[in-house]
Order: structure tokens, then sequence, then C-alpha cells
């Protein structure tokens, strides 16, 4: 017997979950399906646990620094790893605990077990049999794991069991230099873990700024052996690995593999929806509806690989549970683009990147930390940000940086770029002294003088006095 349903949910990650809370405003007649833990890679395995451990990364890495403020006795401060794992666990079983609780009540509308398309209204889970009118898929993802690494059975983690580890050894390789990699390589160095770091590419953390790039690349490569713009593969040598790239090579015990992750929407029948499916195997969606060509399904999150962030599976999420009892699709605005990497200092590109820029219609102002008065107070003087502006409109357009505290100012960059404020009109707030802020005010006033109308008289012409004090 086939059960029917309004909508069915594929995935209790916080992209379904999200569709789920629309969906329950508009009907009870739903299904969520779930194939095995529920609650998100976020909170699982993602931002939620590496943010933990890169606080007490951070915590430790501060003693380095404390002589300069009259702080002694620093070079006497230890760390326990075990320890500090365990706390990560404990903060990341809270948040994952808080995500369940979303499910609580569901009951016999939720279902444990992988679902399969058999037409794009028909779903198989087990023995089951379901027809639902409308169908969000938001299944998530799963790291990329090459064969040759996957070779080396428990001697290779990946952000899915790094935090589940009772201790780490006192030497590792990071396999691959984006957001994840970077930020775990930087918090193990700092926790006094010998780590190497590789990368086939030139360009680490999703930066295109060859600027911001050159220095965030020497940034970290003052805390832990970096290479880059070579292919690594592993060798086996007794219980341990060999980790070559090049002419170079490091002999270590664990490996940690980040290049990234894959949908999940393999075997799943996905190419029963009739659809062509990209080398990835993800079928053509609308980003603004989420709807999959002109069909009766919804892809949205990690599945679909368009903008795989918390913030980005949260907004489909709710596009495609507010559209999926709608006879036609909302047509959402989506937000500017923002994706921060939570290294010290932090990396952030908003809006438009570099790589995206026409040289002839761009004018760049960009600010350098290292003299700059509140970084100095904090002996976190170093850094660069480059923001992007039209040439001919003046709109701050986009922006990449390796700045201190550069989350705060990634934000204050984004509702600029989103509601389309000028050089000048960004010029003309208050900046309060001081604050690491300045350091913005001075690439917006460097991206001013090139736009050519610095000969206008108000306060967002005002010119810096001289002093690094003021």
């Amino acid at each position: 017997m086939t059960k029917s349903y309004d909508v069915a949910i594929i995935g209790a990650g916080s992209a379904g979950l999200t569709a789920l809370r629309e969906v329950r405003k508009q009907t009870d007649n739903f299904v969520l399906i779930n194939e095995g833990p529920y609650g998100s890679t976020c909170a699982r395995a993602g931002c939620m646990p590496s943010k933990a451990l890169i606080e007490a990364a951070n915590a430790f890495h501060r003693r380095k620094s404390l002589d300069a403020f009259g702080v002694s006795g620093a070079e006497r401060l230890t760390v326990d790893i075990p320890a500090v794992l365990r706390r990560v666990r404990r903060l990341r079983d809270g948040f994952v605990e808080g995500m369940l609780k979303l499910t609580d009540d569901l009951q016999d509308r939720s279902i444990a077990g992988r679902a399969r398309f058999l037409e794009p209204q028909v779903l198989d889970v087990g023995e089951r049999r379901l027809h639902a009118k409308k169908i969000i898929i938001a299944t998530g993802s799963r790291p990329v794991v090459p064969k040759e690494w996957a070779a080396l059975g428990a001697r290779m983690l990946t952000s899915d069991d790094l935090f589940d580890q009772e201790t780490l050894p006192s030497n590792m390789a990071i396999i691959g230099m984006g957001g994840l990699g970077s930020e775990i390589a930087q918090s193990l160095a700092r926790l006094g873990i010998e780590v190497t770091g590789f990368d086939a590419a030139d360009y680490i953390a999703g930066l295109s700024d060859p600027h911001v790039n050159k220095l965030a690349v020497a940034l970290l490569r003052a805390e832990f052996t970096l290479q880059l713009g070579l292919a690594a593969e592993p060798v086996i040598e007794g219980e341990r690995i060999r980790v070559r790239a090049g002419g170079e090579s490091v002999l270590v015990d664990k490996v940690l593999v980040a290049l990234g992750r894959r949908p999940n929407v393999d075997q799943m029948g996905i190419e029963n929806l009739g659809v062509e499916l990209d080398e990835h195997g993800v079928p053509p969606f609308n980003s603004r509806t989420m709807q999959i060509a002109d069909l009766p399904v919804y892809i949205a999150g990690d599945a679909n690989r368009h903008l795989p962030l918390l913030h980005e599976a949260l907004d489909e999420g709710y596009i495609a549970g507010y559209n999926a009892l709608r006879n036609q699709p909302v047509c959402f605005e989506r937000r500017v683009p923002l994706a921060i990497v939570f290294t010290d200092p932090g990396i952030a590109v908003i809006g438009q990147a570099f790589d995206e820029l026409n040289e002839n219609e761009t004018v760049i102002g960009e600010v350098d930390f290292s003299s700059q008065a509140r970084a100095r107070m904090a002996e976190v003087n170093y850094g660069l940000l480059r923001v992007y502006a039209d040439r001919n409109s003046g709109r701050l357009t986009g922006a990449e940086m390796c700045a201190p505290q550069g989350e705060h100012l990634a934000h204050l960059l984004a509702l600029a770029v989103q509601r389309k404020l000028t050089v000048r009109e960004l010029l003309s707030m208050p900046f309060y002294h001081p604050v690491l802020e300045e350091g913005l005010r001075t690439a917006l006033r460097d991206a001013a003088g090139k736009l050519g109308d610095a000969d206008v008289a108000d306060l967002a012409c005002c010119d810096r006095p001289g002093a690094d004090a003021l």
C-alpha cells in the first residue's frame, strides 16, 4: 500500500529541518525521511565543534604575546589535548541535542531509512512506498576522500570523525587548505601538534586576491609547514604515513583529509527524475526557488553544491519549505555572498571576489593593519583588507581580507554591499576611536581617492589626520 503526503522532506540537517518548520505552518500531512544521525553537519562535525577547537587553540596561543602586556609566567602553561577534545564534544553534543528537539514530536511522521526515487513523486524507503505531491531533497554532504587516502584506514581522519578522537598524535598532515583545512591546521599547530599542510593549489581558504592570499600564506607558514602548488600522495611506512608533494615529504602518524564535501544525492535514484545531471550527480535547479527543472521536487543545502555554508542552507531550506505547498513557487532575492574562515587573522570574502572583477571598471582600496592603532594595542597588528568598488558609480561591490577580527569587518562590509552603498556613503557613517573598524575607513579612503571625487566638500572626504593616535 502506498501512503500519500502533501510533502516529503528527505534529510534532517540544517536545510531539511528549516524546510520542516515552514511546511508545518501549512500542513500536518508531511513526512521527514532521514538516513543516519539526525542533526546538521554544522552541529555534529563542522562549524560548531571546529570553532570550539579554535577557541581552545587561540586561548593557549595567547600565552606567546603575554610578555608584551607585562604578564609573566606564561611559559609554564601546558595544554591537555584529551581535555580540549572532551570540551569540544561536550559543547558539540549540546548543540546537536538542541537540533534533535525539533523532531521530538513527529512520531510516525519521521521515518529512518534511505529514500529512493522511483518517479518524481514516488519514493521507496526500505519496504515502504510513499507518494508526495512535493518532495524536498536536503540530504547534505559527506567528506571527499580519494581512494589512496581512504586506504590509510584508521590513520586517516576527516572532519566527520576528528572530534570523536580521545587524543591526537604529536604530528599530523592536513590535506587540503580550504577553509576547514586552514582552520584545523592552525588550531592543531597552536595546540602544540607538529602540522604540515598540503594543497595542490597556490591559493588557500577560498581567497582569489593575490595580495591577500600572499599575506595569509605567509602568516600561516609562520606557524606550521605549508606546501602549496603540488598534489600530495601517501606512502605507508610501517605504522606511519609519508606524505609526498613534489620533492618534499613528511612522516606523520595521522592524516586529516579536508578536500571538500560531496553531495549525498547518489544511490537515491535521482536519475529517475528524468533530468540531466551534472558531473557531481546534481540535477539542474533554480537557486531563487530551489525547484528542480519544472518538477514538483526541490533541493536545498549542501545537497545542491550551490553555496555549502550554514546560513545559505538555512535560507535554502526556508525557500524550499515555503514554496513546497504553493501552486507557483516564489522567486527569492538571495543574500550577498559571505564566506568567513576563522583563522587568526580572520579570512573572508564578501560579495564580488577578486577573480570576478572587471579590472577596467573597478577601483581597489586597501589597508595594512601593521600600524593600525587598536590592532597594535592588542598585539594583533598584522593583516590586509582590500575593498572593491565600481569605478563609475562608486558602489562597493566586494572585498577580500586576512585581517584581525575579520568576521566582524566582514559582516559590516556584507551589509554595505547588500544595501548597495557607495564608498562615500560608507565613509559618511561615524567611526568610533580607537576601533579596528578604523582600518576599514583607511581602505575606503584609499578607494575614494581613486574614484576622483575627493574634492566634494562633505564629511566623507575628511582626510586622515596623519598621526597614529588619531
